[in-house]
């Protein structure tokens, strides 16, 4: 069906309609942002859809799998696709006061369709090539817009950015050069199939550790992080809070993806190295973010620290492991790409993403503080908002899986990120205003509607997840389900119900 390329036709239309308006530069902020909502009303459908008829296949061109590029949506998927639409929605229209004129006049919302182009392909492929191909598409992106605007400590972050990202890039395409020689195919359900049945499927270990680099540097996952927090706080602000909402999600998404349909065979080696990685990653990326004032560099060690209870879900690999995962993962992208927003309201106000030069902003702006704590507190998963109760389904599914000392590990860290946010909050809401700044930049400026709307709604997402935890877990857990068994998965690619997961 048709309906199935959407998700990547849309974000290509708009981004043509954008270069077709470039002499219509007070156009370009809305065809982005209607992009954006035509995106999010799509991905909305295609879940619905997906939860009532089942999986969704688009053959391309009518070339059967494995022989031709197919486009796949199921639960996992079209979750996914929903989450990049909410935050294209609220960054497309956060971005319209955020965003320089200079940086909008040079392709900023193109690029910003190109990738989301690339972020929704990533989610539907059914190949691993074309994977590869929509890594590519988004590094292409990303590294545009983190060099709008030309600052010298922007062009010194995307180097580094770039760099590692060609790395991953690199260990990638090797794993796919040598699976293909080993199997003779890239479709992903074929794939399963084949390695399903193959008596040596051990053999493929050596491309899983190729695949594992690759989408450890996308993910930032311990040790590969390093070029996250080094690139992450150069770009506006608006830039990195998409970013932190959806690149190393991407990572995420494939690591989970592969790992569930076909490398599945050496569960003993890649289970408890998941578990391990997860632990380091998440102490190391909390540990190091408490001692920031940087709002943005704490912010970014937080999304390191994040990761680790993903690749947690992962290790565990139950099915509410991998469901907590998943919901872990929907509340982070909401609640994180949000105080990266509410980051740059303060920096709107006082001019400054520096704690120690920053204060008093409790009794200026009462409201800031508020819509602040919201999605700060649902990452330090303070009940009932939707990180806790994202830690607490993961927690309890490595208590039940015997898996005691990640689990641990993961309720101690919970304690440091709270410690992080209320570091944040007190120096820059409690504590007096700095007495060489008797006033700031922005004091007396309203802060334009464009930019609180979009903190808002995710500040209500972050409150709604947290009550709704039921309906939204439901579905997590059917997510999960098709991921441990893929058999359903398979079938509606090849149309063959001959497979037994190892």
């Amino acid at each position: 069906m048709i309906i199935a390329a959407l998700p990547i036709l849309l974000p290509l239309i708009t981004l043509i309609l954008l270069l077709f308006a470039f002499n219509r530069r007070q156009w370009q902020p809305w065809i982005g942002l209607g992009g954006s909502l035509l995106q999010l009303a799509l991905a909305i459908y295609l879940l619905i859809y997906v939860k009532n008829q089942g999986i969704l296949v688009l053959h391309a061109g009518n070339w059967q799998a494995p022989f031709g590029i197919t486009l796949v949506v199921d639960a996992f998927s079209a979750i996914m696709l929903v989450l990049a639409g909410i935050i294209a929605v609220s960054i497309s229209l956060y971005s319209v006061d955020a965003i320089d004129r200079q940086r909008q006049s040079y392709f900023y919302f193109p690029m910003v369709q190109g990738l989301l182009m690339g972020v929704n392909g990533a989610f539907i492929t059914g190949d691993i090539f074309n994977l590869y191909v929509w890594f590519e598409v988004m590094l292409t992106a990303s590294f545009v817009l983190i060099t709008l605007g030309g600052e010298k400590k922007q062009l010194s972050g995307a180097i580094k950015y770039v760099t590692l990202n060609l790395v991953s890039s690199l260990f990638f395409l090797a794993g796919i050069g040598l699976l293909y020689g080993k199997t003779g195919t890239l479709n992903m359900a074929d794939l399963a199939l084949k390695l399903s049945m193959a008596e040596n499927s051990i053999l493929m270990n050596s491309s899983a550790v190729l695949f594992f680099i690759a989408f450890s540097i996308k993910a930032a996952v311990f040790p590969f992080f390093f070029w996250l927090p080094a690139s992450y706080h150069t770009p506006p602000v608006a830039i990195t809070a998409l970013f932190a909402g959806l690149l190393t999600k991407v990572g995420v998404y494939s690591m989970i993806r592969i790992y569930t349909l076909f490398f599945v065979q050496d569960k003993l080696f890649w289970h408890p190295l998941f578990l391990w990685i997860g632990g380091f990653t998440m102490v190391v990326g909390v540990l190091t973010a408490a001692s920031q004032y940087d709002m943005r560099k704490i912010l970014s060690f937080h999304i390191i620290s994040q990761i680790g209870y993903m690749i947690m879900g992962l290790g565990i690999f139950t099915v509410a492991g991998i469901a907590g995962a998943i919901f872990y993962m929907a509340h982070n992208i909401i609640a994180k790409t949000n105080t990266f927003l509410v980051a740059g309201l303060i920096n709107r106000v006082t001019g400054s993403y520096n704690l120690k030069t920053i204060g008093g902003l409790y009794k200026i702006r009462p409201w800031l503080a508020i819509l602040f704590i919201i999605p700060a507190f649902g990452l330090a998963g303070i009940p009932p908002l939707s990180g806790f109760f994202g830690k607490l389904i993961l927690i309890s599914a490595g208590f039940s899986a015997g898996e005691y000392l990640i689990s641990f590990v993961a309720l101690a860290v919970g304690l440091f990120t709270l410690f992080s946010m209320v570091k944040i909050w007190n120096e820059a809401f409690w504590k007096p205003r700095p007495e060489e700044l008797p006033i700031y930049s922005g004091e007396k400026e309203k802060l334009p509607f464009t930019m609180v709307l979009p903190v808002v709604i995710l500040g209500l997402l972050t409150l709604t997840m947290g009550f709704a935890v039921k309906p939204i877990l439901h579905f997590a857990m059917e997510a999960s389900a098709q991921l441990i068994d893929p058999s359903a998965y398979i079938h509606a690619v090849l149309e063959t119900a001959n497979f037994k997961h190892p």
